[in-house]
């Protein structure tokens, strides 16, 4: 489906940049958005720096307590002064290059929706291979068009119609220590399994391993994560470790509990 659009006049454009304790990484992230017409800073009550340094650089600073990624932004993108906005996580930089492009794009939008590659950086490394080489993520849409899935983690975008793409990229400062991954690799997996719970996916040793196994070939041999050296190893190392964790939860949970219908209000927060 595409939007026909032939004014000149570029449409208002409001960045939303979601964040907790962020107080070493959104600062840059505020910088690289002050293209945008609003720049909107919601956060889930930071105990650093975060709110002082995010009150210099946004249009506005609002608080709201936390519960996913997709929920949060749900909440917020309708507090937006303008119809058309962008998310950007505060570990994201918006390139010069890409900024230029939405401003282009927003002079006639062709699309509900636009897709943004992200270049992620790992251990201060680009990584270009593996999963990590070819990651596209849906950000910049029209809020009547799109709304993001209210899952644990991983939500994404679901768009009124087929996104375009754009040329310029994200850079995304991914984990930034491995001591960073130990600290939420129980989170997104716990999330990840809830999410297949509520799917109806079962859990089983086999599961375990056959998933563990397949992501680490996946990531490393047939994505050719070995061009990216020690770090690309390590990737699929973490990538598998994610797969194997996420069924072994969902084999935990079902052992204890049955399978929920859906996510519950009050459920721990989990990051996206």
């Amino acid at each position: 489906m595409t939007v026909a659009n032939a004014s000149s006049v570029k449409a208002p454009l409001s960045v939303i940049v979601p964040c907790f304790n962020e107080e070493t990484m959104i600062g840059e992230c505020l910088e690289s958005v002050q293209f945008a017409d609003e720049i909107l800073v919601v956060d889930s009550f930071s105990t650093d720096r975060t709110l002082e340094i995010a009150r210099r650089h946004a249009t506005r600073v609002l608080q709201h307590e936390f519960w996913s990624h997709g929920a949060q932004n749900n909440w917020t993108v309708p507090q937006a002064k303008h119809p058309w906005v962008m998310v950007v996580d505060a570990d994201e930089r918006v390139t010069p290059e890409l900024a230029e492009e939405i401003r282009t794009i927003l002079r006639g939008p062709t699309h509900h929706g636009f897709e943004v590659r992200r270049r992620n950086y790992f251990l201060g490394r680009e990584i270009r291979h593996g999963t990590w080489g070819s990651d596209y993520v849906l950000r910049l849409y029209h809020r009547d068009r799109g709304r993001y899935q209210e899952r644990h983690v991983h939500s994404r975008v679901e768009l009124d119609g087929r996104p375009g793409r754009c040329r310029g990229a994200l850079i995304h400062y991914t984990y930034r220590s491995l001591d960073d991954y130990a600290r939420k690799i129980h989170r997104f997996s716990r999330g990840g399994a809830l999410n297949e719970n509520e799917r109806g996916k079962r859990g089983s040793a086999w599961k375990i391993f056959a998933h563990g196994a397949g992501r680490f070939l996946k990531t490393y041999a047939l994505k050719m994560g070995f061009l990216d050296g020690a770090e690309g190893l390590i990737i699929a190392f973490m990538e598998a470790d994610y797969a194997a964790l996420k069924y072994a939860k969902l084999w935990e949970i079902q052992r204890k509990t049955p399978a929920s219908s859906g996510p519950k209000a009050g459920a721990a927060p989990d990051a996206a």
